[in-house]
């Protein structure tokens, strides 16, 4: 369950970051905003990378 979680939300923060850059960010005249929010997605999406995985084995037949 934690795993279907993760993926949907890993997929959610895909979407968000194509779209929150170009359409909540674009009256930011710089790229500072784009850039902290690419990072702090890139941050969460190995946590969740990370739980999603948790329960992998190599023990699969």
């Amino acid at each position: 369950m934690l795993q279907k979680i993760s993926f949907t939300l890993i997929g959610l923060l895909v979407v968000a970051a194509y779209a929150v850059p170009y359409l909540v960010l674009d009256s930011v005249e710089t790229w500072h905003g784009s850039f902290l929010f690419w990072a702090l997605v890139g941050v969460l999406v190995i946590i969740l990378n990370i739980l999603a995985t948790a329960g992998f084995n190599g023990d699969a037949k």
